[in-house]
């Protein structure tokens, strides 16, 4: 389970303001990536709520939406989140893309952190330090509390998605490649929603505008 050991160790370090930085929806065929940001101020946060923080790949959806309500009415914490569109990740690659949804949801901290532990081997071009955490989400609880954020800002943004373009199972899926996702698009195409720029989705497109062309 995730602990606050790691921003115990950057306010030792002299860092007070510390954000946690996830990201989801880096695989998804569709939809934009999202970031979450956290700063946790643990003594005002309620123990049951820190007690509850994980991966949010861990969580139920239901129990994510809970925690998300609880981070969003919880006086102990500051929350931001960004995303990269889909226009964004078609034209600089997807990692590009994930460093850049990250950097928004620091931007959009209501306070700027004055250090950041990122989720991952990676970090993006910040306006403050940062550090590399390889599965972050279950070791520091402000970056699982970002992965919480970032799931579920993304969830919903995908369940909209699927209201404005039936049959293809975002509201489920995600714009993950499942079966439900891959017979949307034998029956409907292709949508601006969709990422051209991954396999799947290129050679899909390459097949409407050549039939020659093998899409599967």
């Amino acid at each position: 389970m995730p602990d606050y050991e790691l921003e115990r160790q950057a306010g030792e370090d002299g860092f007070s303001l510390v954000a946690g930085v996830d990201e989801a929806g880096r695989g998804p065929w569709a939809g934009p990536v999202v970031a979450g940001a956290v700063i946790l101020d643990i003594a005002h946060v309620p123990d049951g709520l820190l007690a509850a923080l994980d991966d949010s790949k861990k969580l139920s959806a239901k129990r994510r939406d809970q925690l998300f309500e609880q981070l969003r009415e919880c006086d102990g914490v500051v929350w931001g989140a960004g995303e990269a569109s889909v226009e964004e990740i078609d034209g600089m690659n997807i990692l590009a893309a994930t460093m850049l949804a990250m950097r928004r949801a620091i931007d959009a901290l209501p306070k700027a952190p004055d250090m950041a532990l990122v989720d991952g081997n990676k970090t993006p071009d910040l306006p403050c330090p940062a550090r590399a955490v390889v599965k972050g989400d279950g070791r520091s609880l402000s970056i699982a509390a970002a992965s919480i954020i970032a799931k579920v800002t993304r969830d919903r943004i995908m369940a909209t998605l699927a209201e404005q373009n039936p049959g293809y199972g975002w509201e489920r899926n995600a714009g993950y490649g499942t079966k439900d996702h891959q017979e949307g698009l034998r029956q409907f195409g292709v949508t601006p929603h969709h990422r051209r720029s991954f396999a799947p989705i290129k050679r899909i497109v390459a097949a409407e505008s050549d039939p020659h062309v093998e899409s599967a």
